[in-house]
């Protein structure tokens, strides 16, 4: 399951929650690139709850889709994860350090709300 939300002009929420298959990664993919198209230097809010590793189809999705993916994804200066589990905020931060010009920190779900106000900070 996903949400992405058009929360302000210049934010979007996204949240996933569960096992992302080849149709669902698409169907994702599809309402981000969506929702980002006319922000530039926008914030989002990206919550991720209970998911589990994709399946191969959902991987091969997302890289056959990567350009469009990734130039949606420069439109946003400050990327906020809020995830339990530590290895998805370090690995939200790393791919962070991979994309110039956009700010990814992890929160945890009790610190949600500062990571809306890093948000707003800009």
């Amino acid at each position: 399951m996903f949400n992405v939300i058009r929360a302000a002009p210049d934010r979007i929420d996204v949240e996933i929650d569960g096992r992302f298959d080849r149709e669902t990664m698409a169907a994702l993919i599809d309402a981000f690139v969506e929702a980002a198209d006319g922000i530039d230097g926008g914030a989002m809010l990206y919550r991720v709850r209970n998911v589990d590793l994709p399946s191969f189809g959902a991987v091969a999705v997302e890289f056959s889709r990567l350009p469009a993916l990734l130039r949606a994804v420069r439109r946003f200066d400050r990327i906020a994860v809020v995830a339990e589990a530590l290895w998805i905020r370090r690995l939200s931060e790393l791919e962070g350090l991979l994309l110039p010009g956009v700010e990814v920190r992890g929160f945890t779900p009790e610190c949600a709300g500062d990571g809306q106000a890093w948000l707003r900070e800009r």
